[in-house]
């Protein structure tokens, strides 16, 4: 936690701790007591909405998907977030995603892409401006690796189009990037890239409800209604924590250590007017698997710049009070980087950058469980770097859990399957 700034854990209980109405109650004249005591013989406001269905906890990729299909489901829905919805702060803000299929041997996260990918080009073809660009994807490794073959043979098993070839095909059809000897290459023809904060924005639009700005305390369950009280005083049936590296806060006791949210880097180059080699179609979404780490990046979309990330874990932060300036280190290692795989850019100016947080689980899967111990109330989230793309799937299936309360919990994303060891990255 930083030490610059208190955390919204730490303001709300000291607030909490205050004796307000007791000093008040001193200081104030009798002619202002006396109002006080009749305001107080009014009846308080009427919350916005008496009662609904469900009260979801969060307004990015996962929290908004879940709105949207409960809506679908005819269900009554209220959505909240601290800071608005694809805020600056927030895990699904930003620019823009790598949405592939391809996940090797893993077949469970292929699934959920491939279930995705249309719930995202209908909201694409329906918004005012594109979310999906279909770019296609290039995944480039040494020959002969056990996740490329493995994705080859998903993508070839269900029919999804795709091409690869070794390290000459590569140089004949993407002479911008420098490749070495002994690369393979494979391309994700119907894949591409997300447009982030705005994406998330238009599913909210697409669910027909609004984003309620309000600090969500953890839940409070009337033993006499049987209801979970909201803030102004209104009432939900269910609950859904949707709310990236913050649930780890609202639930500290259950998970401190097991949603851990870490800083990390994007970095936008510009290149040359004129120069269209790194921008669609010319050049695709890209990953570089070498070495035991993965470096990926997009081409220039919507004129934000030809984009490149470093798909590992940089240090523990708490996402109220970092600071979000690019670090010279960081910088200097993506240019180095583009001068190597993409010489055409070697002298590009850095146009723009981010620093954005990954919630990462322990097992690097994402979180779709029951608070232990409540029937009621859902934690969703653990998106570990790669969760934006899959939120359609994710929203669908929280929905279907509260719809069949006898729906089994994928045993990769339940709450027990969460250690407390160090997070691996995914992408």
């Amino acid at each position: 936690m930083s030490d610059k700034a208190p955390s919204r854990r730490a303001l709300i209980a000291g607030l909490a701790a205050l004796p307000v109405a007791a000093s008040a109650a001193i200081t104030a004249p009798a002619s202002a007591r006396d109002s006080e005591r009749r305001s107080k013989k009014r009846k308080a406001p009427r919350p916005k909405v008496q009662h609904v269905d469900v009260a979801v906890i969060g307004a990015g990729v996962f929290g908004a998907w879940t709105a949207w299909h409960l809506v679908r489901a005819g269900k009554s829905v209220r959505l909240f977030d601290a800071y608005g919805a694809g805020h600056a702060r927030a895990s699904s803000g930003g620019e823009s995603r790598v949405f592939r299929m391809g996940y090797g041997a893993d077949t469970l996260y292929s699934e959920m892409a491939r279930e995705s990918l249309p719930f995202w080009k209908a909201l694409s073809d329906s918004a005012s401006a594109p979310i999906f660009h279909q770019t296609g994807v290039l995944w480039f490794a040494p020959e002969g690796g056990a996740h490329s073959a493995a994705s080859r043979a998903w993508l070839h098993a269900n029919k999804i189009p795709h091409q690869a070839g070794d390290v000459r095909w590569l140089q004949q059809a993407y002479r911008q990037i420098q490749f070495y000897q002994g690369e393979a290459g494979l391309l994700e023809s119907e894949a591409g890239a997300l447009i982030a904060a705005r994406g998330v924005q238009e599913v909210i639009a697409d669910a027909g409800i609004e984003v309620e700005r309000v600090v969500m305390p953890a839940p409070l369950l009337s033993k006499r209604t049987r209801r979970h009280s909201l803030p102004d005083g209104g009432t939900a049936d269910h609950l859904v924590y949707a709310c990236g590296p913050w649930l780890a806060e609202l639930f500290p006791q259950q998970l401190m250590h097991k949603i851990v949210a870490t800083r990390q880097e994007v970095y936008h180059f510009g290149a040359p007017q004129g120069d269209t080699r790194f921008a669609p179609p010319e050049l695709p979404a890209w990953a570089d698997f070498n070495n035991g780490r993965i470096i990926y990046g997009l081409p220039d979309l919507e004129g934000a710049g030809f984009k490149i990330a470093f798909d590992s874990h940089g240090p523990v932060i708490d996402p109220d009070t970092m600071e979000r300036d690019l670090t010279p280190a960081g910088i200097a290692a993506a240019r180095a980087y583009v001068a190597r795989r993409f010489p055409g850019l070697a002298n590009a100016p850095l146009i723009g950058g981010r620093v954005c947080q990954y919630e990462n689980s322990s097992s690097g899967d994402y979180l779709i469980d029951r608070l232990p111990g409540e029937e009621r109330v859902w934690l969703v989230g653990g998106g570990s770097g790669h969760g934006f793309k899959n939120g359609p799937a994710v929203g669908k299936r929280v929905a279907a859990h509260i719809a069949n309360a006898s729906l089994a919990i994928e045993p990769r994303f339940s709450f027990a399957s969460k250690g407390t060891v160090a997070a691996r990255a995914v992408f």
